[in-house]
């Protein structure tokens, strides 16, 4: 049965603290936001812009800093320099302000397992100040969006870790946030969980018009949602861009393509072009490096070096193709992979000298967090 949800009450407009921020309207903005830990550097000057009503992907493997830079922008953690505006407010300063204003979805979502998902959501809506016929329109109308409607009067030790993720989206939502930030998301979910959460984001985005910050280390799963991305390496943001400017300033200068060319008339290959037969009616055009050839899908990968030579190319292999005989079944340029992007970023960093020993002040921020994650 389909279910409608309940009319949700209109956003509230909330303007920052200009006289805190008086710089843009970035919902979050950092300038040389630094960690550190002793000797160690946990997030190393950052700068960061984040516009209104994007999804911005904060990626690099584990202990790349990214959990840090969330603990900061919440106030839940002091920077050992520079500042940070979250809604235009000071994390550090204020930082029940920023929590009211922003709904984050940890790592590791609790919940209380002897409750229902509804119940658990109460308890949520009580400490916010919620309660009553509100509070319940509230609730159904979160549940609605995030799909679990359903399983909302059932036990949350009866959800799987995709469940558990959906009731966090709703308990962060709850409170109406301006911005959303996430924390590994998509972490221990299976594929088909995967699509589902990151199409909830883009909707949530597009519905209520907020501003998502997520951070994971599964960097081709939340490729396809991000509108942009920044990518994280040993506490240093090493590159910021959508997918396609960072390809440009990190890849390999070429275009990629997939080619599936196959015999004018049928045989019995079962119409896919001998891969010989192929690479021989492709060779010598001028740009073109034939790579491997995908067995799976009968196609052959190839690189266009320059990229910018793409268009003659793929001009070159339909006046081949007719040449030697092959009907073209598939021409198609390549979008870049996010690993390779971030590989290759990685592998291109500069390396600088060890900081200096951190105060005690910071050996003491150090023990906060330690605190914070237990």
């Amino acid at each position: 049965m389909t279910q409608t949800a309940p009319a949700r009450p209109s956003r509230r407009r909330r303007s920052g603290a200009s006289s805190e921020s008086g710089i843009s309207n970035a919902p979050i903005r950092t300038r040389a936001l630094t960690k550190r830990y002793g000797d160690f550097v946990a997030v190393d000057r950052l700068d960061l812009e984040i516009r209104p009503g994007e999804i911005f992907g904060l990626l690099g493997q584990n202990g790349a800093g990214k959990t840090t830079t969330i603990l900061m922008l919440l106030g839940l953690t002091e920077p050992s320099g520079g500042t940070a505006r979250v809604v235009g407010l000071d994390p550090a300063r204020r930082p029940l302000e920023v929590k009211r204003r922003v709904g984050y979805l940890p790592d590791a979502v609790g919940f209380y397992d002897n409750l229902t998902g509804r119940e658990n959501l109460r308890y949520t809506a009580r400490l916010n100040g919620l309660g009553g016929s509100e509070a319940e329109e509230k609730i159904e109308a979160v549940l609605v969006q995030v799909g679990m409607a359903d399983r909302a009067d059932t036990r949350t030790e009866t959800y799987s870790r995709g469940m558990l993720q959906r009731l966090g989206i709703a308990d962060a939502l709850l409170k109406d946030p301006d911005v959303m930030i996430l924390d590994e998301p998509t972490t221990a979910i299976d594929p088909i969980g995967v699509v589902e959460i990151l199409a909830l984001l883009r909707d949530l985005v597009r519905e209520r018009g907020m501003t998502v910050l997520l951070s994971s280390h599964l960097l081709s799963q939340v490729q396809s949602v991000c509108d942009r991305v920044g990518i994280f390496a040993a506490g240093r943001l090493i590159g910021v861009g959508t997918v396609g400017e960072l390809a440009e300033r990190f890849g390999d200068g070429a275009a990629h393509l997939e080619i599936e060319l196959a015999p004018a008339r049928a045989t019995g290959s079962g119409g896919v072009g001998v891969p010989a037969d192929v690479a021989a009616a492709l060779h010598g055009i001028e740009h073109l490096e034939l790579e491997r050839f995908d067995a799976v899908h009968g196609a052959w990968h190839a690189a266009v070096r320059p990229a910018s030579a793409s268009e003659d190319v793929r001009e070159a292999i339909v006046t081949a193709a007719g040449l030697h005989g092959l009907r073209l079944i598939s021409l198609r340029e390549l979008e870049p992979s996010l690993d390779d992007i971030y590989r290759t970023a990685v592998a291109g960093m500069i390396r600088e000298p060890e900081p200096a020993a951190a105060s005690a002040e910071e050996l003491a921020d150090e023990q906060d967090l330690t605190e914070v994650l237990e």
